[in-house]
This record gives structure tokens, C-alpha cells and sequence, in this order.
């Protein structure tokens, strides 16, 4: 038994029969109050009618009476205004400082079987999967499964708006700066997405902007400043590479990264940080403004035309300096464009839409997920195991939310879809 359960079952007045105190008092809820997940009583500004008399005030739950002593409760003035302590063990009574008995309600034999058994169920599952619900899914109505999916996809969205709003606080409210630091960090992938957005802050907006015409430039600038022309190469490219970047470091007074952050290890060759550098700079060099042509573009379509960028010409036959292999065109994949489209400006259109009051843009960065393909992910393919199948972007995330908010920590008594099968 937990406190939490006990909450919960308070909260959504999932209590059969009728209930008494020890004292032998009638209680009848009328409104059980608002959890309170801070500091004082658990439940707030509760209607109660305790032996015929109506009372408002505040509801303590514990698993034990005795808990309340244990927490120190007596000695905390926020709960001197309790109007029931409500226990599942009637071990202690409890009187407040000024003399009150506190009415206690133990409610042990007043939780269905049926409630407690779907809640066991979820907890301690038979069948051993990330996903506690997943035996009993087809109990779910289709529409409430649909609308549990839309609140997913709005709380993913207002998760990830807190890293947009770092940038923006880093950047001091600049738009176009932020999207440049936020695209870098997903050009990372997840293995490198650090030292991309490291790559991006340390170097200027200002200085690509006198560059910005000359792809070669660009290149150098970067791949200096990622601290990958160090040392003695055999090949003319990184040479001049090096060369061009040995003038920019000095003109423009610039502190490179540190080499060792960027990770090759166990990447497939296509996601090496030299290649996503390029792939990186040949963007930059023809996008100047991209925060603004981004916020231009109402469809995947436009989006997808401005990421359509290959790394330049050395990297069709390397991947790393001085390794040459066989020639291939080391273009931008449409899985990685999507995956910067979905992880990085959907976000930032979200939290551009928010913060000037514009709902249109908010509207947009949804129908932008809708008119993805969903993703292909570990978590993606669990879901789909268990018969649910995501039919765009905004549904993969909305069950990705799902997963990591709430399953991943079996956060049940958080979900209204495990609500659906407690309560029956």
C-alpha cells in the first residue's frame, strides 16, 4: 500500500459504502479538495459533512495514522486547519496544538477490490514489459486512447519548450540565434548533440555572417572551431581547410573546442561529427536568415528543401580527413531532416507562437507532425508490439511523451489511461 494510492483513491472518490471515523462519525464528501503536491496538507479547500456538520478545510492522507507523528505534522502550522486525516491503518490518534481531535477516517474497507487488484496489476505486472498497461490496452475506447494522445502531443511540445527557452534566455531573446544553437544541437544526433551546440556558441552569428557566401569558408570555420584541424595532414583539402582556418581564428580572436568531445565510436560512418560538420556549413552558407525562412514555410514540403544539403565534395570519398573510401554522395537523409524538423523547429514554432500570442503558429507546428512519417525508435516499436501503431510524427510523439512521462516510471495514477482501467 501506498500513500500515493490512497491519494488517488481520495481524490477520484473511488471509495464504496459509507464512511465513518473511528469515532463513529458519518463523513460524507462533498468535493475531496485539490491535491497538493507541495509542502503542507494533501489535499486543499475539501468539503466535507463529518456527523451532520459541514466543514471546509484541508484532508491528510497516510498508509499509517502514525505517519502523521513520524512527518512532524504537529509541528507545522499548515496543518492546523485539517478537517480529516484520512488512513488505511488506524494505528494513533492525533490531536493538533490547540487541543482538536483530529476526525480519522481509516478507509481499508472502503477501497473495491477491483480497484486495488487493476492497481497491483499495474505495479507488478505478470508479464514483465516497459509499458505496465500494455496486457490490458484493448480495454481502452479507441476515442479516449485518441484524446490521451492529443494532451501527449501538447505536453511533449511544452516539454520541449523549455530547452527553446534556455537558448533564448542564453541568447537574450534572439530568435534567430536561438534557432541557429538549437538546429546545431540536433545535428548532433543524440551522441554528439553537446559538442554541436558547444560548435555553434562558440562561434559567432556575426563572424559566419561576413562568410556566409563561401561555402569553403564556412567549412573551415567550423571544422576548425570543432577543433578537428589539429595536427599534420596528407591530403590538399584539409590542408587548405587548416590553412583558411588558421587566418579566421586569428582575424576573429576565436576559441575552438576541444577535440576529444566529438565521439565517432559505434556511429555509423553517415553521422561522424566531420561530416555532419559540412553538411552543417554547406547549410549555413546557403540559408542566411534560417530562423526566417523557417518561420516562412507553412509545409514539411518547404522545410525539407531547405535542409536538402550534401557535404561538400572531399566527403563523397572520406568521412574522416586523410581515409579516403569509395565515392557516395554524403547528402542529408530525409530520416535526419525530418528528425530536425520534428525536434528542433516544431518546438521553436510552438514557443514562437506562445510567446506573441499566435495561435496560428502554434496550430502549424502540430500540422507539421501530422504531416510527418512517425518515427522509428525503440520506444516507437514497443508501442507498435502491442498493437499501436502511430500514423504520423505527432502521433509517435504524443507515445513518446507517454512512455518516458509516465510508463518509463510507472507514473499510472498520473494517466488517464490507466485511470480508464483502475476505476473499470
Amino acid at each position: 500500500m501506498t500513500e500515493a494510492f490512497l491519494q488517488y483513491v481520495w481524490q477520484h472518490k473511488l471509495l464504496e459504502g459509507a464512511l465513518t471515523t473511528v469515532d463513529g462519525l458519518s463523513v460524507v464528501v462533498e468535493r475531496p479538495g485539490e491535491l497538493n503536491r507541495d509542502a503542507g496538507p494533501d489535499f486543499s479547500d475539501a468539503r466535507l459533512v463529518i456527523g451532520g456538520v459541514s466543514w471546509a478545510g484541508n484532508v491528510e492522507v497516510h498508509v499509517s495514522a502514525s505517519d502523521w507523528l513520524l512527518h512532524k505534522h504537529s509541528e507545522d502550522r499548515h496543518y492546523d486547519n485539517v478537517i480529516l486525516h484520512v488512513v488505511y491503518i488506524h494505528d494513533a490518534d492525533i490531536t493538533l496544538p490547540n487541543g482538536y481531535r483530529v476526525p480519522t477516517l481509516p478507509i481499508a474497507s472502503a477501497i473495491p477490490d477491483k480497484v486495488w487488484n487493476s492497481y497491483d496489476q499495474l505495479m507488478n505486472p505478470v508479464e514483465h514489459k516497459e509499458i505496465p498497461c500494455a496486457p490490458r490496452l484493448k480495454e481502452i475506447p479507441d476515442f479516449l486512447f485518441q484524446l490521451g494522445q492529443d494532451r501527449m502531443i501538447v505536453e511533449r511540445m511544452e516539454g520541449k519548450t523549455a530547452n527553446v527557452n534556455r537558448l533564448l534566455d542564453e541568447s537574450k531573446g534572439h530568435w534567430e540565434q536561438a534557432c541557429y544553437w538549437l538546429v546545431a544541437h540536433y545535428f548532433g544526433g543524440k551522441v554528439n548533440a553537446f559538442p554541436f551546440e558547444l560548435l555553434a556558441k562558440l562561434t559567432p552569428l556575426t563572424v559566419l555572417a561576413k562568410i556566409k557566401d563561401n561555402a569553403f569558408r564556412v567549412e573551415a570555420l567550423l571544422m576548425g572551431q570543432a577543433g578537428l584541424l589539429e595536427g599534420d595532414f596528407g591530403e590538399d583539402y584539409p590542408l587548405a581547410l587548416q590553412r583558411e582556418y588558421q587566418y579566421l581564428h586569428k582575424a576573429y580572436k576565436l576559441t575552438p573546442l576541444q577535440p576529444h568531445l566529438w565521439k565517432f565510436f559505434r556511429l555509423r560512418p553517415s553521422s561522424f561529427p566531420t561530416l555532419r560538420i559540412s553538411q552543417f556549413a554547406n547549410l549555413l552558407a546557403q540559408s542566411n536568415n534560417l530562423f526566417s525562412k523557417m518561420l516562412d514555410a507553412n509545409d514539411v514540403d518547404t522545410l525539407r528543401a531547405l535542409f536538402d544539403v550534401s557535404a561538400s565534395d572531399y566527403w563523397t570519398t572520406h568521412y574522416r580527413f586523410d581515409s579516403p573510401t569509395p565515392a557516395r554522395t554524403k547528402r542529408l537523409g530525409p530520416s535526419m531532416v525530418d528528425s530536425l524538423i520534428i525536434n528542433a523547429w516544431v518546438p521553436l514554432l510552438f514557443d514562437y507562437g506562445e510567446q506573441h500570442g499566435d495561435q496560428r503558429r502554434k496550430d502549424l507546428a502540430l500540422t507539421l507532425l501530422q504531416q510527418l512519417p512517425p518515427e522509428k525508435n525503440r520506444i516507437v516499436q514497443m508501442w507498435a508490439d502491442e498493437g499501436v501503431h502511430p500514423a504520423n510524427a505527432a502521433e509517435s510523439q504524443a507515445l513518446l511523451q507517454r512512455y518516458n512521462g509516465y510508463c518509463k516510471d510507472k507514473r499510472c495514477l498520473d494517466c488517464q489511461l490507466a485511470f480508464k482501467l483502475i476505476k473499470g
